[in-house]
């Protein structure tokens, strides 16, 4: 959107904190019918010390720990104003839109039940309400109500359940609450007998849970009230007064992330303990609370696991001389020593294994094949006999369902496709007959006026990058549609070709939908995290842009109408391509982004520094310090063109701190030579994952739409 005039204003009328650069006149940016002016954050002088240099951050003000400083949360505030006052003028196609969105969604619903002990669990959701129900059955088909997510939120902005866990007996219930989206649990147990919640309680902790076969004994994760790291275990009986909750490990190393689960069969509590490049496995006989825990194996650089138990053995999955991971076994009465591991499923070079669910009788192996995953089956014993369950799309994903029970031969599993919605399938390992348990329904939606494909693109290493994709039917390859691509590319996440309804919001206008499967990810096997990480950063954004061009260059989109979105570590995805190559795209958009790279990796008291060490280097070292700040947006930024801008963050948010997005929309402002937009949103009550109700979360991403649609020009 061009804006070509100039119209005054009056500098009196405009927060003390953001008058610096205050001219009296607004620039083409900010005219708009009755916009204000876009807020300038006041530069504070602050120097940021490090072993190989210091730097200036005159914004460096705007962090605030406390969320309380009355000048932050004016800027912030104003920033809201700003943008509320810009979407003020395309208010009619966001509320088409979030229709639109809202009209995809099945309002009463119900999960597909499964089955524990004398009980079918199950999630349902009632029309007009924005959390779940989480119920069960018995055997008579009478319906008890567990935990009613909408009472609970009431009186709360905010409400996330989380990791539900019934004890062994079922006749209680542990859940974990948070209620702003700072991650930070509260531990509730509910006794289903009464349906009445224990006043007694832990708080500050991770959401994980693990029951001992007496029925009142979890143990559950502390966390570090300052870096927020899962620091320490504690054993907590049920009814008990919080500081009687007793100290069984506590992690000195803050490089690992922690956590707590029972293995499936119910037998074993389990440690887990990670980190980027190494593992260790803690566990416990589920009989015996009061027991010390062993080692699996000790941990080692550069070797990972987790394992499950079945019948007095344990199956791990690792990358133990396998960097595509192999499954091993060991007797329980051989833990402790990884040299006694058995091999069951050797490496292979062209295949990655990623998760795997033991069956008295069957193993299922969760692979991912050039680029695509999907399920193996083999009887114990027989690998040369195994199964693949096919697909016939030519992009799709598999994923295990919930499998709750070992002695059955019934495997659950969704598919899913950019034009399939989710489908659990019920699989008999026995027979090979599959049944569909249900495929979700997404009102107001006809999958056959659409195609997915995939295309490849060429790095500029000549490394070859698949790219998802999905356009109606009719499309006319010959560069004239809009483009929505969006990718990830850190961490080894994949980004999986599933279905999302909201997207065709975007596709029935003509847009391509593009996934791009850049380095960073795991698609292609584990060398392509590796490629995507420390040293070799670089390449996930210089993929990312030779998907563009290529989608381009193909006919697939417009060069004016292309637009790019990511979230987190796809944020400073987004901020480096605005850096490195601003006029291939006519918007982005940057959730939560991770944007001031250096000083964050440089503050070890910030939640989830030093467990990154291993995904971005530590910056104390000088290679990974000069590194880092070659592609951190926020010390990237230059005086140059950018393309339209929407950037969002939550005043919660324990991943992404709020202020390093809006660290870096202040700088853009004062470095953006161009008159794009550019917006910047925070969530004041929410925290990384946005809002927490389903149709709050639809307006965001209206909100989103809106935006780009402003910008093409095309609002219908």
């Amino acid at each position: 959107m061009a804006y070509k005039n100039k119209i005054a204003f009056s500098c009196l009328t405009l927060p003390v904190i953001w008058l610096a650069g205050c001219t009296g006149t607004v620039t083409p940016e900010q005219s708009a019918g009755a916009l204000p002016p876009a807020p300038v954050a006041e530069q504070r002088p602050f120097i940021v010390e490090s072993p190989h240099g210091d730097r200036a951050d005159p914004y460096y003000w705007l962090r605030d720990d406390e969320r309380a400083d009355p000048d932050v949360i004016a800027y912030l505030t104003a920033e809201n104003e700003y943008y509320d006052a810009y979407r003020a003028g395309y208010a009619a196609t966001t509320a088409t839109i979030e229709a639109e969105l809202i009209g995809r969604i099945q309002q009463d619903d119900t999960s597909v039940p499964y089955q524990k002990g004398d009980y079918l669990y199950s999630v349902q959701y009632e029309a007009g309400k924005e959390y779940p129900i989480h119920v069960r059955a018995d055997a008579t088909g009478q319906v008890q109500v567990l935990v009613d997510v909408n009472e609970l939120a009431l009186g709360h902005s905010y409400m996330n359940v989380t990791n539900l866990s019934v004890s062994p007996n079922q006749q209680l219930l542990a859940y974990m609450v948070d209620t702003t989206g700072r991650r930070q649990y509260e531990l509730r147990i509910r006794d289903l007998t009464t349906g009445q919640d224990y006043v007694e309680t832990l708080t500050g902790l991770s959401p994980a849970i693990a029951w001992a076969k007496d029925n009142k004994t979890v143990f559950v994760i502390e966390n570090d009230p300052q870096t927020l790291l899962s620091t320490r275990v504690l054993k907590y009986e049920i009814g008990s007064a919080p500081e009687t909750a007793e100290l069984v490990y506590e992690e000195t190393d803050n490089t690992f992330y922690m956590w707590v689960n029972n293995t499936t069969d119910g037998e074993y509590i389990q440690i887990h303990l990670d980190q980027t490049v190494s593992t260790e496995v803690r566990v416990l006989d589920a009989d015996t609370p009061n027991g010390e825990f062993r080692l699996l194996a000790p941990r080692e650089r550069d070797f990972q696991y987790v394992a499950d138990h079945i019948q007095g053995r344990w199956i791990i999955l690792t990358d133990l001389n396998a960097p595509n991971y192999q499954i091993m076994t060991v007797a329980h009465d051989q833990i402790g020593d990884k040299s006694r591991w058995q091999p069951l499923i050797e490496h292979r070079e062209d295949v990655l294994i990623q998760d795997f669910e033991v069956f008295a009788d069957y193993l299922a192996i969760q692979e991912r094949v050039d680029g695509l995953r999907q399920i193996r089956v083999m009887r114990w014993g027989h690998p040369e006999k195994s199964q693949v369950i096919t697909s016939d799309e030519p992009v799709y994903v598999t994923y295990f369902e919930r499998n709750v029970q070992q002695d059955t031969t019934i495997l659950r599993y969704t598919y899913s496709s950019l034009i399939t919605p989710a489908t659990v399938y019920a699989y008999d390992m026995a027979t090979g007959e599959r049944e569909v348990l249900k495929r979700q329904p997404v009102p107001n939606f006809d999958a056959s006026l659409y195609t997915t494909e995939r295309t490849w693109a060429t790095a500029t290493d000549g490394t070859k990058i698949p790219v998802s994709l999905l356009y109606k039917k009719g499309l006319r390859q010959d560069g004239s549609a809009p483009l929505y691509q969006y990718a990830y590319g850190s961490y080894g996440s994949s980004s999986e070709p599933s279905f999302r309804s909201s997207v065709f919001s975007l596709v029935d206008r003509g847009f391509v939908y593009a996934i791009a499967h850049i380095r960073g990810g795991q698609e292609m096997g584990r060398h392509w995290y590796e490629d995507g990480k420390l040293l070799n950063k670089i390449n996930t954004f210089t993929d990312y842009i030779a998907v563009t061009k290529h989608l381009v260059e193909s006919g697939y989109a417009h060069p004016d109408k292309v637009f790019g979105m990511g979230g987190s570590a796809g944020g400073l995805l987004m901020g480096a391509v605005a850096n490195m190559a601003p006029e291939l795209y006519r918007g982005l958009v940057a959730h939560v982004p991770f944007v001031d790279v250096v000083t964050t990796m440089l503050d070890e008291s910030i939640p989830l520094t030093t467990n990154e060490f291993d995904e971005w280097g530590n910056p104390k070292l000088q290679p990974y310090y000069d590194y880092i700040l070659s592609y951190s947006p926020y010390d990237q930024l230059q005086e140059q063109d950018y393309p339209a801008l929407l950037v969002t963050t939550g005043l919660h948010d324990s991943q992404v701190q709020y202020f390093e997005p809006a660290k870096w929309v202040a700088k853009l402002r004062t470095h953006k030579t161009d008159a794009n937009p550019l917006l910047f949103k925070t969530n004041m009550t929410a925290g990384h994952g946005g809002s927490s109700g389903r149709f709050s979360r639809v307006k965001d991403v209206a909100e989103e739409y809106a935006f780009i649609l402003d910008l093409l020009g095309s609002a219908q």
